[in-house]
């Protein structure tokens, strides 16, 4: 296929197998709300036990003793506490995330031409995640909130119900900062992990093509290609929880009713940034890898499905 667009003039969107028209993009965005809502949610008993590890170390000590207190105390609804605002929240964010992604990076590429977009691959892969990821947490910020007040609210305190939920976070907006309170942490976690997520997925993919498998990416089948989509997902994903976790910490954090009012600066220097940076940190490795290992196989799945081909190459 041509690289060139039908004016004759070098396009990014006409380097795949498919030309990147609205409903290459629209199909990219549905498969990003497939990669995130299903993936969040079905993990929602890993994020409910992660979040009050974070919030109140001495009664949840670690992830499976965690757990056990929750369902102890507050049975099988206690672990799937925010499921409703997880599943929306993230299909929205996954829909911005990889839909917009996509977008941004056809529209830098072209920005800088043919032969910086070569040279330059990485900064366009930064600059294009960084970019999606600003509205995909504008999306995701509310029902971000809700989900955090749900899950570490002690019981009976506060409404576990979706729709109940979200009236209350806007009964109370002025002490709970509803609906964008935590953007700014949410940005600060969010972006440089995204960034790290898309970066080391096509740099891993990028290795994987160029010293593993030789041929060109189209010989190979699809089950091997899935294959190294999830492979470099799951590697890319235990480098984000690594690089985002102090601020994953301090959104978790802020939620708690001891820290009303605190400044994010306040918060982190009164739990110390050692603390900020390991406590649940194994769970969110194992969690955020499976995880953006399996993002990334569904979205590719679903576009190789759609005969758009998988992501990233040589």
């Amino acid at each position: 296929m041509s690289h060139l667009a039908p004016t004759g003039k070098w396009d990014a969107r006409y380097l795949g197998p498919v030309p990147h028209d609205s409903s290459y993009y629209a199909k990219c965005m549905l498969g990003g709300v497939l990669a995130c809502g299903i993936t969040h949610a079905g993990i929602t008993p890993l994020d409910v036990a992660k979040c009050n590890m974070q919030v109140n170390p001495a009664k949840y000590k670690g992830l499976s003793s965690g757990l056990a207190t929750l369902l102890r105390e507050e049975g099988q609804t206690g672990i799937w506490k925010g499921f409703g605002p997880t599943f929306v929240g993230y299909s929205l964010q996954g829909m911005f995330k990889y839909g917009l992604y996509e977008v941004f990076k056809d529209q830098y590429m072209n920005l800088a031409g043919e032969e910086l977009s070569n040279k330059y691959k990485p900064a366009i892969w930064l600059a294009g995640s960084a970019s999606a990821e600003v509205f995909a947490d504008i999306a995701l910020c509310p029902l971000e909130m809700t989900k955090v007040k749900i899950q570490t609210s002690p019981s009976g305190t506060f409404p576990t119900a979706f729709g109940a939920a979200l009236s209350e976070m806007s009964k109370t907006k002025v002490e709970t900062r509803y609906p964008f309170g935590s953007l700014v942490p949410l940005w600060s976690r969010q972006i440089p992990y995204t960034m790290a997520k898309f970066f080391f997925f096509e740099k891993i993919v990028q290795v994987f093509y160029t010293h593993v498998f030789t041929e060109p990416k189209e010989s190979y089948a699809k089950t091997t290609q899935l294959g190294v989509t999830f492979a470099s997902g799951y590697l890319a994903g235990v480098v984000c929880a690594i690089v985002s976790h102090p601020a994953d910490s301090v959104v978790s954090l802020m939620g708690k009713p001891a820290n009303k009012g605190k400044s994010i600066g306040t918060i982190a220097s009164e739990t110390g940034f050692a603390a900020l940076a390991t406590k649940g940190l194994g769970t969110r490795v194992l969690m955020i890898g499976t995880l953006t290992g399996f993002q990334w196989w569904i979205y590719d799945s679903f576009k190789a499905s759609m005969g758009l081909g998988t992501t990233g190459g040589k």
